[in-house]
């Protein structure tokens, strides 16, 4: 097992004993949303609250996820690589209920194995309040791979990938603790709003808490926001209707020249061309512009309630005196969504046909702009779809700071950084099961503004993308990872320092470099259970074979 850099208080009894030095932590993490979206990372959509918690805290430039829902969130959740947790690729869920390739892919169970623990299992033994709303994504058909079995003590949200925000329903819907919840009650002067409701509820068990045991809490809020199905309040569609009709290419030109002023990019970075298949703004007639605009707007929305309700949470902590002993982190999934076409899917107006949507999108083309100033998208390691935006803040230790903190990170880095700071220890075994060793390392450097220091490389790897990044190389590539390890003629070399946005593939002029990388991806790769990839079908579920 990797040693922590350090554990507060001297380790687990100690630690209860100190546990009003132990900080509140609350974990928020949204949904497919694009690497330039928030106002701190060159977006126009109105994020105060969010672009507060840079001010007051550290802004990452270079933080990393998994490029997809499920496989991020369960490195998020373990400080493993997803395939050693099981998920390598996707989970069980209301319409993929064969992801279970069976015992000789262990990578690719479609659930978290229990050979790992979540953040919440490490810290209920350590005296932490563990509490959950929102999207769980991480395994479906059986409640013991659900949030309340795996460590949680309270939950509130969707237990599958996706749902509607206004009117969830069906294998779709909402799960309190572990039963459906029907009633679906607004806790606003507005309909029934997911967003909304996911914050209330966990404001809620925060307040309950308080007035109990009073213990430190660790609070995971997982927004579903913005992922599909588009749909928002009206009053804040109304906000932005009309200003996406610039179209795409100025979006991108005028997010790119923000991120500049912001020096968050170098200006040696250009910006990277849209793809061929793109089509012009100008070329679109007068209703599909609307529409486009339309999409967008929407979109936009979304976030902007995410952080109005982040606003509502944080004042909740102020209120209550627990702020400033609170850390807080705010990241994304992955990067911005390209799925459902060039141009979106599903009815977007009138709003009642919209918001009874399952799957409405805004389309390749806003994709493209929102993840200024990369290439690509989720479910691809490149870095619009790899690259997040990660806030922390932490009023009681965290100096803030007005310069971009650029050591690379990734989000396999949260647990052994949660652990540190919660005086928690990580487990050999667990219920009876021997326990995976840990990766990454802890960014509390990152609290004083000081370089990470990382002994091995950041790896990554999703359907055959994958990346492995070394300093400021990295070596990435699509449908590279093959069933019996990487194709080298599928590998691209880039130099970050001098090009994040990977316009100059350095690959055949480095090529021991890029062997020597190539042959460090696959030894990860093997150890974390990527390999052996699936074969044929899934195996079929319980469900299925009644």
């Amino acid at each position: 097992m990797k040693r922590l850099n350090a554990i507060l208080c001297g380790g687990l009894i100690a630690a209860f004993a100190c546990a009003e030095q132990r900080p509140n932590i609350v974990l928020i993490m949204v949904d497919d949303m694009g690497f330039s979206d928030i106002g701190c990372y060159g977006g126009e959509i109105d994020t105060p609250n969010i672009d507060a918690l840079a001010k007051n805290g550290v802004k990452f430039s270079r933080f990393y996820n998994n490029s997809r829902c499920c496989p991020t969130r369960a490195t998020l959740m373990t400080g493993l690589p997803a395939a050693a947790t099981g998920i390598g690729r996707m989970t069980n869920s209301p319409n993929q209920h064969n992801q279970d390739y069976g015992e000789d892919s262990p990578g690719y169970r479609g659930y978290l194995n229990r050979e790992c623990v979540t953040i919440a299992e490490a810290l209920k033994p350590a005296g932490y309040a563990t509490l959950m709303t929102g999207k769980w994504h991480l395994g479906y058909n059986e409640p013991e791979r659900w949030p309340l079995q795996r460590g949680f003590e309270k939950y509130y949200g969707c237990i599958s990938g996706a749902t509607r925000f206004f009117h969830p329903q069906g294998e779709r819907g909402i799960t309190f603790m572990n039963e459906p919840d029907p009633e679906l009650k607004s806790t606003t002067d507005r309909p029934y709003y997911t967003t909304d409701a996911f914050t209330d509820h966990a404001i809620r068990f925060i307040q309950e808490e308080q007035a109990g045991a009073g213990r430190p809490f660790f609070l995971y809020l997982a927004y579903t926001a913005p992922h599909w199905p588009v749909q928002a309040h009206e009053e804040e569609v109304e906000k932005y209707r009309g200003n996406y009709m610039i179209g795409w290419e100025k979006l991108r030109e005028q997010r790119y020249a923000k991120q500049l002023a912001l020096g968050l990019i170098s200006k040696d970075w250009k910006l990277s061309p849209s793809d061929e298949s793109i089509p012009a703004w100008d070329s679109l007639d007068p209703t599909k512009q609307k529409e486009m605009d339309l999409r967008m707007a929407v979109y936009a929305a979304m976030i902007d309630r995410v952080d109005q309700n982040i606003g509502k949470l944080i004042q909740s902590l102020e209120k209550s005196g627990q702020l400033e002993n609170t850390m807080i982190m705010f990241l994304s999934d992955n990067g911005g969504c390209h799925e459902g076409g060039m141009l979106g899917r599903g009815a977007i107006d009138p709003p009642e046909k919209r918001n009874q949507s399952t799957a409405n999108s805004i389309g390749e083309a806003w994709a493209n702009a929102i993840n200024t100033p990369f290439r690509k998208y989720k479910t691809f390691t490149h870095e619009g779809g790899a690259a997040t935006p990660f806030l922390l803040s932490w009023p009681k230790r965290i100096t803030p700071q007005a310069d971009w903190y650029d050591s690379p990170a990734h989000i396999i880095d949260v647990m052994p950084t949660l652990l540190e700071m919660a005086g928690a220890e990580y487990p050999k075994a667990f219920n009876g099961n021997q326990i995976k060793p840990l990766g990454g390392i802890s960014f509390s450097p990152a609290f004083d503004f000081l370089p990470l220091e990382r002994a091995e490389p950041i790896f990554s790897e999703h359907i055959g993308n994958a990346f492995v990044m070394e300093g400021d190389w990295k070596l990435v590539g699509t449908k590279v990872a093959e069933h019996n390890g990487a194709n080298l003629k599928k590998w691209e070399l880039y130099n970050l320092a001098e090009d994040r946005t990977e316009l100059n593939d350095l690959a055949k002029n480095y090529p021991e470099r890029v062997e020597r990388m190539s042959k460090a991806w696959k030894t990860w790769a093997d150890e974390a259970n990527v390999y052996p990839r699936p074969a044929g079908k899934p195996k079929p579920t319980k469900e299925e074979k009644h």
